[in-house]
């Protein structure tokens, strides 16, 4: 459908956004409007309170749609989290005698099959990205699709992204209890890569790094295909409560002080600036040192770009990121969080801005030329390049991403309509996560190594020590 009208639901763990866009002429999209409102009910980027976080969606989408002048009825959600988990998969099978040439539903087949990997009790294959298709043990160039070719058996790679059923089951509640229809889940560092990278950059090779509130987001491409994907559990809300804490102040009068004040590099600050902070009722104001302050940004950031350093290697696509890495989310705006990054990953940086996509007519354009908007302008890209991929009969890529699919589902899949992925989920038992200790509620991915010696506890002791001759804080 022409103009077709894409809505883009961001559930945040500091804000929910709600973004309108359509198609225009010019091939960009134009965004007819936002909504926007603290996120509540929602922890490390999964929903805690399915009340409290519906009604935060429903302010959300009601801005959106009042200044966009539309009726919003389904939305495409992003989704993260610790629950997120990524993996490698390899799949098989045997061309049919009668096909003289592999097909497309070939293809599908093995799509198909790897929904039968064996997972852990109560996950849900969202994504699937075909690495490589392997044709009579002969591996086929990206240019060459495998429909067409002459072969007796097909193989491919994959990377498959699973989530939580327990926490999907959360997100369709609150939404549904806001009054909407779930079009599609995204995961989210693949809706912001729609909004900050182009074609050539994915063909380069990039690091795309997310940081938001509750969660730090890494997806890696390469030659075009998305190879690795992360979710790790430090992010901007993290960097708040140190300050918080460090300096025995209101955690609003934290993140102010973050955006407005707070700086990635101890060494770019003056060392006599001074910040007053307004007392409790008839209390004085409370003084805190820019260093001071500086000093507690730089060790919580500092790790979490070491973590996301750690992520990029075991990749194993370190060495191939010739465009680099890409930040964006809300912890993009640090001050000097760029040249931070450079320093512990040795790599060029950038910060991503959504408006490379976007129509200059967009409703408030420059507002939306933020990175903290780049997850929710991803989901109405995203959107609306899966709407025309339907229209056209599906004639997608064949390394581009696939639905999540079950194999009785391919039908309607051929016929370019897209499936709900909550089908058939309405009526079965929500299935509990089994209780893990803390350690085994990490990613599956080895953390990286702290240097000898240095935990983050340590960092701010001696800093603070270097400050006021004493720790400054309790043990």
């Amino acid at each position: 459908m022409e103009n077709e009208i894409i809505v883009g639901l961001d559930i945040g763990t500091t804000k929910i956004a709600c973004f309108v866009g359509m198609r225009v002429e010019s091939g960009k999209v134009k965004i007819l409007g936002f909504g926007k409102t603290d996120s509540k009910g929602v922890e490390h980027g999964v929903v805690k309170s399915i009340t409290d976080t519906s009604e935060s969606i429903r302010r959300a989408v009601k801005d959106a749609a009042d200044q966009a002048d539309v009726d919003i009825d389904e939305v495409w959600v992003g989704i993260a989290g610790q629950h997120i988990q990524s993996r490698p998969s390899h799949g098989s099978i045997m061309i049919p005698a009668d096909h003289r040439l592999i097909e497309q539903e070939d293809v599908d087949r093995i799509v198909n099959e790897q929904y039968n990997t064996m997972l852990q009790p109560g996950e849900e294959i969202i994504h699937v990205f075909p690495q490589q298709y392997i044709v009579d043990r002969e591996p086929l160039s990206r240019e060459i699709s495998p429909v067409g070719v002459v072969g007796k058996m097909l193989e491919a790679d994959f990377h498959m992204v699973t989530a939580n059923v327990q926490n999907l089951q959360y997100i369709k509640y609150a939404v549904q209890d806001a009054g909407l229809h779930i079009k599609g889940v995204v995961l989210e560092p693949i809706a912001s890569a729609k909004a900050v990278l182009d074609d050539a950059d994915r063909d380069a090779g990039v690091a795309m790094v997310d940081i938001g509130g509750g969660t730090t987001d890494v997806a890696i491409f390469y030659d075009g295909i998305i190879r690795h994907t992360e979710v790790l559990p430090l992010a901007g809300n993290a960097i708040t409560n140190d300050i918080r804490e460090g300096c025995n102040i209101l955690k609003k009068q934290a993140e102010s002080l973050k955006i407005k004040f707070g700086s990635c590099l101890v060494s770019a600050v003056s060392e006599n600036d001074v910040i007053a902070i307004p007392g409790i009722r008839s209390q004085a104001p409370r003084e805190i040192y820019v260093k001071t302050l500086a000093g507690i940004i730089n060790a919580r950031t500092r790790m979490i770009l070491e973590q996301v350093d750690y992520s990029i290697k075991v990749s194993n696509y370190h060495k191939k990121l010739i465009a680099g890495i890409a930040l964006t989310g809300g912890g993009a705006q640090l001050k000097n969080i760029k040249d931070l990054c450079e320093l512990i990953t040795a790599t060029d940086t950038r910060i991503g801005i959504p408006n490379e996509h976007l129509d200059t007519s967009s409703v408030a354009f420059d507002e939306l030329a933020h990175p903290m908007y780049a997850t929710g302008i991803g989901l109405v890209l995203y959107g609306i390049e899966q709407s025309e991929l339907e229209n056209e009969g599906f004639e997608e890529d064949f390394f581009k991403e696939e639905t999540s699919l079950k194999p009785a589902e391919e039908t309607k899949r051929r016929e370019g309509s897209h499936v709900d992925i909550f089908e058939n989920m309405s009526d079965a038992p929500v299935v509990p996560e089994p209780e893990q200790d803390e350690e085994e509620t990490k990613p599956n991915k080895k953390q990286p190594k702290k240097p000898k010696g240095e935990s983050f506890d340590g960092r701010l002791k001696d800093f603070f020590g270097k400050v006021f001759g004493e720790t400054g804080i309790d043990d």
